[in-house]
């Protein structure tokens, strides 16, 4: 089933300039393990020394978080949008 990943634009260097990609898959995991097997510099962004993703790094199915979800075990479906939202911090100086 094709799924779509859309790449934040701050990630997009890593990702080949890419705005999104397609992949046959059946959960989220599977999902980010291809794409960052395609994209090798993207997983040192992702993913903490771990294994983990990285914690400023959001997740989502369709605008539901994964992590209010079943993370990356989360089932994907035929059309389902995955987007990678990185958590951008900020103030005022």
């Amino acid at each position: 089933m094709s799924v779509k990943i859309l790449i934040p634009t701050p990630l997009r260097p890593y990702a080949e300039k890419n705005e999104s990609v397609q992949f046959d898959v059946r959960t989220v995991g599977e999902a980010l393990d291809l794409l960052t097997g395609r994209f090798a510099e993207l997983r040192q962004h992702l993913y903490a020394d771990d294994g983990r993703l990285r914690s400023f790094v959001n997740v989502y199915v369709n605008d539901e978080d994964i992590r209010f979800l079943q993370k990356e075990k989360t089932p994907l479906r035929e059309g389902d949008i995955v987007s990678i939202i990185p958590s951008i911090a900020g103030g005022l100086l």
